[in-house]
């Protein structure tokens, strides 16, 4: 039951890691464009940048991995966790970042502009992130049918190959029984019908009686008196 079907999680893993990409590089990439926060040169690297938008960008691509890659439960679910607190991050991230004294800066643009920014780069990316997250979550925290049909028939299938083992690895006797051979003791020899048939008329006995008293103790026949 710890196994559900690669392709399960492979559509929201993709999604997942390419707006990580765009949440990552889009601070460095959009001046080219007058298009984000602070300073208009592209490529400018700091602190705030690292915190607000780098580590929630590389837990989100790591998460959204899990989920392409893995066709193991725990790990495609602990994948969607670490993308939706990602995501959660994106939103929450500019709005607790004056605690110490950060911020990603003044947005560049007219209002239209700052708006657009706003939503790309942190409250509305982290809200779609945290949408698909929550879709994958939900898929592999519930098991399907054809997922429940396939266990059963695994361990119906690994119990006949136990059976099928022990029965190999048993002694002969034990693999021959209930076969309708007769049990050992009857197999043993049973006294001569000749040996216990009584005297007849006449007081003749039967042919095993006259042999044994012609035959003495070593064996050998009497002589006649």
């Amino acid at each position: 039951m710890l196994k559900t079907p690669r392709s399960r999680g492979l559509l929201n893993g993709l999604l997942l890691m390419l707006l990580a990409l765009w949440g990552g590089f889009i601070p460095f990439v959009g001046p080219y464009f007058d298009f984000g926060f602070g300073s208009g040169d592209a490529w400018v690297y700091n602190s705030d940048r690292l915190v607000l938008s780098i580590l929630p960008a590389i837990a989100v691509f790591v998460g959204g991995l899990f989920l392409l890659a893995s066709a193991n439960r725990p790990v495609a679910v602990l994948g969607s966790w670490l993308a939706a607190l990602g995501g959660l991050w994106f939103v929450v991230g500019t709005t607790i970042a004056p605690l110490w004294n950060a911020g990603a800066g003044k947005p560049l643009g007219g209002q239209a502009r700052q708006i657009a920014e706003q939503l790309s780069f942190f409250q509305g990316l982290g809200a779609v992130i945290i949408m698909l997250a929550a879709v994958a979550l939900g898929r592999f925290l519930v098991v399907g049918v054809r997922e429940a049909r396939r266990a059963e028939a695994g361990r119906v299938e690994r119990a006949e190959a136990g059976r099928v083992e022990r029965e190999r690895a048993a002694p002969a006797e034990d693999r021959a029984h209930g076969s309708t051979a007769a049990p050992q003791w009857e197999e043993q020899e049973r006294p001569r019908h000749d040996d216990r048939q009584p005297a007849g008329d006449g007081g003749h006995a039967g042919p095993g009686a006259q042999l044994r008293r012609r035959l003495g103790g070593t064996g050998r026949p009497r002589g006649r008196e």
